[in-house]
């Protein structure tokens, strides 16, 4: 089983920003526990940041070109806004990717209600801190 973790923008100033919201773990944090929980399920996991939205287009693009089993995604603002990252999860199915918030997006401001990802990817997990991931892994696995 091959895993894409992808995490877009600002999710790399986990542990300084926000901590009441995304809580006190690092991103390096976030990818160690991903890694040693793949590591023991013998998952093989590529774990990448970008604050870039044309990166996370190509990295979504990389996970069909390089057969991917699946991806967990947090597009961090991108969730709310980007139609053409949406485009680029409709494009890679049938790869099943699944949405991942660390906070619960739905209790913060209004306009992070709405997810322009959400009705195609597999699944949303929101609101689950770091355990989020994991879940979103478990739930591929069982999918796959």
């Amino acid at each position: 089983m091959k895993i894409m973790v992808l995490n877009g923008p600002n999710l790399n100033m986990l542990g300084i920003r926000e901590k009441s919201v995304y809580g006190q773990g690092s991103y390096q944090d976030l990818v160690l526990k991903i890694e040693q929980y793949c590591k023991q399920h013998q998952i093989e996991v590529t774990c990448l940041q970008s604050n870039h939205e044309g990166t996370l287009i190509d990295y979504l693009q990389q996970a069909y070109f390089e057969h991917y089993d699946g991806v967990v995604f947090n597009p961090g603002g991108y969730t709310h806004t980007s139609v053409a990252i949406r485009d680029a999860i409709s494009a890679i199915s049938p790869i099943n990717v699944i949405e991942v918030h660390i906070s619960q997006i739905m209790e913060r401001e209004s306009f992070r209600h709405f997810s322009y990802i959400k009705d195609v990817c597999q699944t949303s997990i929101v609101g689950k801190g770091f355990d989020g991931y994991i879940e979103a892994i478990e739930q591929l696995t069982r999918n796959i």
